[in-house]
């Protein structure tokens, strides 16, 4: 796993890829005005950030069908669907997950519109501190929140210590499942190589 991590193990042309993503992110475009009314300024955000980074591929490449793979694209919304449900350490893991994915996203469009490259292990190390970042800017948004607005903030030490802790788990899980992916990918690669050296030949 120490070669460069293709943006093309991400990124699909399928139409009916296409349509499922572009449905998906209609629904957080939703999420994210209706987040914004509820004065759910956290939810909003992170709706908004899912949405923008899966219409940057389109857009750059000028075809409607140059998605990200839906199923990716649908664990970004977990922490949304997660949120609307009385939250448990297992949600909140779920919910954690759920930002490891729009952790993979970000890695996508970083080398698709920058220089940057990486490796698939710094990939997976990428998303996890993304996700760890992203409960710390829950939590310092939330209790911004609390106290300017009146929301609901977590009311003890530990009970936000049970926040970050699911989140690392959450970020961990994301980690492994895009290992498996990874790896998955290298076979596949490895397996196309092959059969097209044996045509040439």
């Amino acid at each position: 796993m120490a070669q460069q991590l293709p943006t093309e193990w991400f990124l699909s042309d399928e139409r009916l890829n296409a349509a499922v993503a572009w449905a998906i992110t209609v629904m957080l475009l939703l999420a994210a005005v209706n987040a914004l009314f509820a004065v759910r300024l956290v939810d909003a955000v992170l709706a908004g950030a899912a949405a923008s980074v899966a219409i940057v591929p389109a857009l750059r490449s000028g075809r409607w069908t140059r998605t990200v793979p839906w199923p990716l694209l649908l664990l970004a919304t977990a922490p949304l669907v997660v949120g609307a449900l009385e939250p448990t350490l297992f949600g909140l893991v779920v919910s954690g997950t759920g930002i490891a994915g729009l952790g993979m996203l970000l890695v996508v469009v970083l080398q698709m519109t920058t220089s940057v490259r990486m490796t698939p292990r710094f990939a997976i190390a990428f998303v996890v501190l993304v996700t760890l970042a992203f409960a710390g800017f829950w939590a310092v948004g939330s209790a911004f929140s609390a106290a300017t607005l009146g929301t609901d903030f977590v009311q003890t030490n530990t009970a936000l210590m049970y926040v970050f802790s699911a989140a690392l788990l959450g970020s961990l899980v994301g980690g492994v499942i895009f290992r498996w992916y990874f790896r998955r990918q290298l076979r596949r690669s490895g397996v196309s190589a092959a059969r097209e050296e044996v045509q040439r030949t």
